[in-house]
């Protein structure tokens, strides 16, 4: 695979639109503020996942959404109170086709259509509008997840779906993954999530997943997910081998733990420690028990992400 012209870009800001865990009184992190309530002002938090990253690059600004949430009615209420500019964007990106990620998208077309601007690509992987469904730890009967309609989003005449396989760059100096590559003998997809390929339910293997990934000048890749069901380990690794980059500023994003086997939680942390990180920063899906091993892991790295943190990333 040849590496692609990743630009270090001077700045990235990262705004976490909707994440699991809020806490209204927690200090900020060394290099963000996270957003304060005031009555009548409250984010959200719910178990979905959505950005807004913005970058500088050579004194241009760009913006693009990266996921949407679960709910419609957090989404909307955290972007308002975050002050995200929509008509900014420059691009629309999904990691993957769980509702988890998608929930907030057909409002905020609806509601901020009028300012998109026309042509704004929605950048989406391999099977990301799959119908798809779960096992439960304690069912044996498939729980519905649903699908993300296509046809509905390529109604809205501001918007251009765009397949994705490849990396691809979605604003100057930020790059979509393309799909990840597995190389972990470790990392494996849990056999409780299922997709519908043609008129049969299969097992998922998620080989349409996307990670987003920034080149910070002087500080490394910034890596975020949105759930790394191909493994945090394989993103890492495959954005440094896209990207010819082996220095790794920033890890965020879900990483997919939750009820995960602890010696599985283990020995991503040894290898995500091996690359050497200067932060991490698990999200949504990692769930307590392996968000508390990197803390404990990590210590000096570690940082517990609230919804509505806006993290700045540069000089």
């Amino acid at each position: 695979m040849e590496t692609i012209d990743i630009a270090p870009t001077d700045s990235v800001t990262v705004t976490v639109i909707t994440d699991n865990y809020y806490d209204a009184v927690r200090r900020d992190p060394p290099m963000g503020k996270r957003y304060r309530t005031v009555p009548g002002q409250a984010i959200y938090a719910e178990h979905g996942l959505s950005y807004a990253i913005e970058t500088v690059l050579e004194g241009i600004h760009g913006m693009f959404m990266f996921d949407f949430g679960l709910s419609p009615q957090v989404f909307m209420n955290n972007l308002l109170l975050l002050g995200v500019d929509v008509a900014a964007t420059r691009g629309l990106s999904l990691s993957h086709g769980h509702f988890d990620h998608w929930g907030g998208l057909i409002d905020l077309l609806k509601m901020y259509g009028h300012s998109i601007r026309a042509g704004t690509p929605f950048f989406a992987g391999e099977e990301a509008f799959a119908h798809r469904f779960s096992l439960r730890p304690s069912g044996d009967d498939l729980y519905d997840l649903g699908s993300l309609d296509r046809k509905e989003i390529e109604s809205s005449e501001k918007i251009t779906v765009i397949d994705v396989k490849d990396p691809v760059e979605i604003i100057k100096g930020t790059w979509l993954t393309g799909s990840i590559e597995r190389v972990t003998s470790y990392e494996r997809v849990p056999p409780t999530l299922f997709i519908m390929r043609e008129d049969s339910i299969e097992e998922d293997d998620f080989r349409g997943e996307l990670a987003a990934v920034c080149n910070v000048k002087g500080k490394g890749l910034v890596v975020i997910s949105g759930c790394a069901h191909a493994g945090i380990v394989n993103t890492v690794c495959h954005a440094q081998k896209i990207t010819g980059i082996d220095k790794v500023h920033v890890v965020m994003g879900g990483f997919h733990f939750v009820n995960a086997d602890p010696e599985i939680i283990e020995k991503t942390i040894a290898d995500i420690n091996a690359i050497g990180p200067d932060y991490i920063i698990p999200m949504h899906c990692t769930g307590f028990e392996a968000v508390t091993a990197f803390r404990d892991a990590m210590p000096e790295q570690f940082i517990l992400n609230t919804a509505g943190t806006r993290y700045s990333f540069g000089p």
